[in-house]
């Protein structure tokens, strides 16, 4: 079974467990369809999160109809790829670039550029103190969480009516607790669970990599690693743009 066929199959069995146990399969022109992901280099985590928020959509309507198709989340996978790259830092002839931005994940880029700044530090703060609860923490990386939703609540009130030279402040403020959370949330993970990320990372970015200098190539992969570390611990993004 090549690379495409593969990777079908993965995203086949994961939209059945999306389904309840509905087994759609992917063939003929879907098939083809998903392939062209897989030819484009979307990564398997983009185009699962892409059925999540097709099915989440899909599920607030109400009681489900019918199985959900593959070709109906293709617009889901697709504007989260764009958020993707435009995270790594690679486009779509596979360049890079050599300053990646980083966002927790692609759903979030997505809701962060259409959100307000104050709307986004209320859903930080609450995603922050939900995760307080979680049970993989150390005791500093709690407290480092703690100290975070108390700064952040500070400038929420702040961030109401922040404009110049104020917000940039604002923002360079939020961009250093979003950089000091992400450096423990990277301690929080065992060696082996951070090289297998690493090793993620590697492949999301290499069907790109051919036309990246290495420095860009090296930038793009500690973007996609940085990434999968929010997911793995559940960290939303501080920053804003």
């Amino acid at each position: 079974m090549n690379e495409a066929s593969e990777y079908c199959r993965e995203l086949e069995s994961y939209l059945c467990r999306k389904n309840e146990g509905h087994l759609i399969r992917i063939v003929g022109p879907a098939f083809e369809q998903v392939c062209g992901w897989a030819e484009r280099g979307v990564p398997l985590a983009v185009a699962k999160k892409g059925i999540d928020q097709y099915c989440e959509r899909y599920y607030a309507k109400g009681p489900r109809r019918r199985p959900v198709r593959i070709e109906f989340c293709e617009a889901d996978v697709l504007d989260l790829f764009d958020a993707w790259r435009r995270a790594v830092g690679v486009n779509t002839s596979g360049a890079g670039s050599a300053q990646p931005q980083l966002h927790e994940d692609d759903a979030a880029a997505v809701a962060t550029r259409r959100d307000s700044l104050p709307a986004h530090l209320d859903r930080v703060i609450a995603r922050l103190t939900a995760l307080r609860g979680g049970s993989r923490k150390s005791a500093a990386f709690d407290a480092a969480i703690a100290d975070a939703v108390r700064q952040l609540d500070t400038m929420r009130a702040a961030g109401r009516h922040a404009r110049g030279a104020d917000r940039a402040l604002l923002l360079e403020q939020l961009a250093a607790v979003d950089a000091r959370l992400l450096e423990g949330s990277r301690a929080e993970l065992a060696p082996d669970e951070r090289l297998a990320l690493r090793a993620a990372a590697e492949a999301d970015i290499s069907p790109f990599a051919g036309r990246m200098s290495p420095q860009a190539r090296e930038a793009a992969t500690t973007a996609a690693f940085d990434r999968l570390v929010r997911d793995a611990v559940g960290l939303p993004v501080v920053a804003f743009e």
